[in-house]
């Protein structure tokens, strides 16, 4: 099995439509080991909305209540996040992970969501959202990902065109672009079908790197 894990420069940033679009470009399989908040709409609904309703979604490890970080949501629900019962399901084909909010949000008390990608040793797509103070943001996810000697297999711009910062951070971080997501009000599965398209050259062959 070939697990890739999808974080972001900070919360609200579209890891949920970049791992659609992942999960479309590579007929991947789908799993959110943590949801926070929002029973009636979770990621893992709207990953199978926009990638396709035959897609293979995986349950979360943990459902919490509140739309807050998850070790702040898991004490609310009186729970604790262990990292060993964050077990990576099986999977045939590829499996795209997606984590919650930051590299760095904490999933109880004393350990972060990097400890636990650390631990399972997954390569690692970074979405980074094109706005104000987007360099400083993705610079720093960078920089923490690497001092944990984690794999990054490139970066996933969203939003409108920023080419003078998306030119800064590839050439001082000295990664892959591996795709820019455009815009919309309203993706749909159309949208991203096409996004998988564009993006699939470039993110196999940045997986092809490390066979």
């Amino acid at each position: 099995m070939n697990a890739i894990f999808i974080t972001g420069t900070d919360t609200g940033v579209g890891k949920t439509l970049v791992s659609a679009i992942v999960v479309r470009a590579l007929d991947a399989a789908y799993w959110k080991p943590v949801q926070s908040g929002d029973h009636d709409s979770t990621d893992t609904m709207r990953v199978k909305d926009l990638a396709g309703n035959d897609t293979r979604c995986y349950p979360e490890s943990y459902v919490l209540s509140q739309p807050v970080s998850p070790h702040a949501a898991a004490a609310a629900d009186g729970v604790t996040i262990q990292l060993a019962e964050m077990v990576l399901p099986f999977s045939p084909g590829f499996l795209v992970v997606e984590g919650a909010g930051g590299v760095l949000v904490p999933l109880n008390e004393e350990e972060l969501f990097a400890d636990w990608v650390a631990l399972q040793g997954l390569p690692v797509i970074l979405v980074s959202l094109n706005r104000l103070g987007s360099i400083n943001h993705t610079l720093l996810s960078v920089e923490s990902l690497l001092n944990r000697h984690l794999d990054i297999l490139g970066i996933i711009f969203n939003g409108e065109p920023a080419e003078k910062s998306e030119s800064f951070i590839l050439n001082y971080t000295l990664l892959p672009c591996l795709g820019c997501i455009p815009w919309t009000a309203s993706p749909d599965a159309r949208f991203v079908q096409a996004q998988a398209d564009l993006i699939r050259p470039a993110l196999s062959a940045a997986m092809a790197d490390r066979q």
